[in-house]
C-alpha cells in the first residue's frame, strides 16, 4: 500500500514541485491505486480490477 501511494500520479506530480493536475492523471491517483489494489488482494481476481468497466473509479 505504501508504494501504491507513492507512485500515484498525483503524488509524482507533487514530489517533482509541480502542480497537482487531475485532468492529466493517466496512471491513477495514489488512493485509486492503493483501492485496486486493496480489491485485488481481497479478491484474488483480475476481473474484479477492470477499471475500464466500472463506473466508479
Amino acid at each position: 500500500m505504501n508504494a501504491a501511494s507513492k507512485i500515484g500520479d498525483d503524488a509524482l506530480q507533487q514530489s517533482a514541485g509541480r502542480a497537482v493536475v487531475p485532468e492529466s492523471f493517466t496512471h491513477g491517483s495514489s488512493a485509486q491505486r492503493q483501492k485496486w489494489f486493496a480489491t485485488g488482494l481481497k479478491t484474488g481476481s483480475v476481473k474484479a480490477c477492470d477499471t475500464f468497466n466500472t463506473r466508479s473509479l
